[in-house]
């Protein structure tokens, strides 16, 4: 079977994460097609299934010994279909690309790096090839985490979209919640009431200052500096009351060297001077989701072997938003994140160009027989 038309073949599988979508298919369907394909083939398959319903595959073909280990990594789960222009399960191919849901982010990875894995061990390598379909990365990467609790690998690529162009940086997020405190009051005694939502507002220009404080600072080489935005505003109750709360919630993107106890105590040097410095001034600050940066080690020899493989001086780029491989790097698995060419991730389009589809699977089947042989 091409990448053609196998991501074709993906592409109708409804797979929308049902912790986006409430009601959303999930990755039982495709899973039991990608357990079907290995197994005709001649791999091992293991199901990993803690969460019912969103189970991850990991396919192995096991070497003869004494040779290097990879992991292929992508996720099968895809964003939801409302709103796609056209049928999203339908992969339409025309001037040289696929459309459909999820060609670009990212079944068509899961094509090539199925494919590749495939046309690798046609021939006995030394070092077991590890595939892995996981589920949940586009909402809490949980898929990743249950396999590298029973898997590992000397290295991993991840085959989300880069263009063909060789990733060894992403940014990394922190987000937390402020709740300004108030008290409430009616409208007409304001020596009673302290007006929470005013408070915050205090707390929002502070923010503000440390985005600029950070876009002046120092610059990662590849992803620029961290980030920070209040993301969502709630609070009070109705017009003639002063508000108690206002709740506000804010994400940090983080570059490497930034770690989620640096930026939570940026946020709280914030709160302290405020509570300093403005009358009737309090706030609590929780800590939310955290996920660190990644950065690859560019002399890494599954690096090399990639780049060698590629046959031409490549583009070394970054990403600014998160993936799988921080979780593979935090594992202690030396990795990086090589992609196809396309776009409309997310969107009401989107595609796949099919060279850069047949193009990555030549290439990650050449750098599999290296690294494994």
């Amino acid at each position: 079977m091409t990448p053609r038309d196998l991501l074709a073949r993906l592409v109708s599988i409804d797979s929308v994460n049902p912790d986006l979508v409430p009601g959303g298919n999930g990755e039982r369907e495709i899973a039991d097609f990608c357990t079907g394909w290995f197994r005709e083939r001649g791999f091992e398959v293991h199901r990993l299934e803690r969460r019912p319903g969103r189970p991850s595959i990991v396919a192995v073909r096991e070497g003869t010994g004494g040779g290097k280990s990879l992991m292929l990594n992508g996720h099968v789960d895809t964003v939801g279909l409302a709103g796609y222009d056209g049928d999203p399960l339908e992969p339409v191919v025309e001037d040289g690309r696929m459309s459909g849901r999820g060609t670009f982010d990212m079944k068509g990875g899961i094509a090539a790096m199925m494919v590749a894995a495939a046309r690798a061990t046609e021939r006995p390598l030394r070092g077991d090839v590890i595939v892995a379909c996981v589920a949940d990365e586009e909402h809490g990467s949980l898929g990743t985490e249950e396999v590298l609790e029973s898997f590992t690998a000397d290295a991993a690529i991840v085959t989300e979209p880069s263009h063909l162009e060789v990733t060894l940086a992403h940014k990394g997020f922190v987000w937390f919640d402020v709740e300004i405190g108030g008290r409430a009051a009616h409208g007409s005694r304001p020596e009673l009431g302290v007006d929470a939502i005013a408070k915050a507002g205090h707390f929002l220009v502070a923010l503000e200052q440390l985005g600029h404080d950070l876009a002046t600072g120092p610059r990662h080489p590849l992803l620029g500096t961290g980030t920070v935005h209040a993301s969502l505003i709630s609070g009070g109750e109705e017009a003639s009351t002063y508000p108690a709360s206002c709740r506000i919630t804010l994400e940090r993107r983080t570059v490497p060297g930034e770690s989620p106890r640096r930026t939570e105590d940026e946020l709280r040097a914030i709160i302290a001077r405020l509570a300093s410095t403005v009358p009737d001034f309090s706030a609590t600050l929780t800590r939310g989701l955290a996920r660190e940066p990644f950065e690859a080690d560019p002399d890494a020899e599954i690096v090399r072997t990639l780049v060698a493989a590629l046959g031409e001086p490549p583009v070394i780029r970054a990403e600014p938003f998160w993936t799988d491989c921080a979780l593979l790097d935090r594992a202690g698995i030396p990795c990086l994140l090589f992609g196809v060419d396309g776009a409309g991730a997310h969107a009401a389009t989107e595609h796949v160009d099919l060279a850069s589809l047949d193009r990555l699977t030549d290439v990650l089947t050449e750098t599999i027989t290296t690294f494994c042989r």
